[in-house]
């Protein structure tokens, strides 16, 4: 087993780290080791609002942690594979927990499973053709509480994959939407 550095041979500037195992060689960037390998920056903080890059944010949970609702907006959609995770951890309790994409080209396909306040079956919601907005407004379309979960995958060019648990009460309704 060794370990060493070296510069790539083509033209690219980066400094690249090989691990040689036998006959088993895998290269990643300094960038892409910390990615993986960094679990200290999982957790990440929306704020009142946060743009996410694919480079910041693939592989990370997103907090949606303000109870004056947070606003996130999703990069362009490349098909790259980005993976963003979603977690309410503080209900909102005024404004909206809301995301969204960053154009209005992307939009998302899935479903969001959504349990009633009632002893009902939960409701099962797919986004629409040209959906581009998720939108928890603390009642039918979800209750922003602690627990609700999405993951969003960035898996073909203009269109984000969409799964994702939330609650609602009154009359409930789909939390996504046309907005962008």
């Amino acid at each position: 087993m060794a370990i060493r550095k070296h510069q790539p041979r083509n033209d690219q500037n980066l400094t690249q780290l090989s691990y040689q195992y036998s006959k088993t060689v895998l290269t990643a960037t300094p960038a892409e080791l910390n990615s993986a390998a960094d679990v200290s920056t999982r957790l990440v903080p929306a704020g009142a609002t946060l743009t996410m890059t694919a480079a910041a944010h693939s592989g990370k949970i997103i907090c949606l942690d303000t109870a004056a609702g947070s606003i996130v907006t999703l990069p362009t959609s490349t098909g790259g594979g980005a993976v963003y995770r979603f977690l309410i951890t503080v209900t909102a309790t005024s404004n909206s927990h809301i995301i969204k994409v960053g154009n209005a080209t992307d939009e998302y396909r899935g479903f969001v499973i959504q349990d009633a306040d009632t002893a009902t079956a939960p409701n099962t919601w797919w986004a629409a053709d040209n959906d581009d907005t998720i939108t928890l407004n603390r009642t039918t379309t979800g209750l922003a509480a602690q627990g609700e979960y999405f993951e969003i995958i960035d898996a073909v060019s203009g269109h984000y994959y969409v799964r994702g648990y939330s609650q609602a009460s009154g009359t409930e309704a789909t939390p996504f939407s046309a907005t962008v």
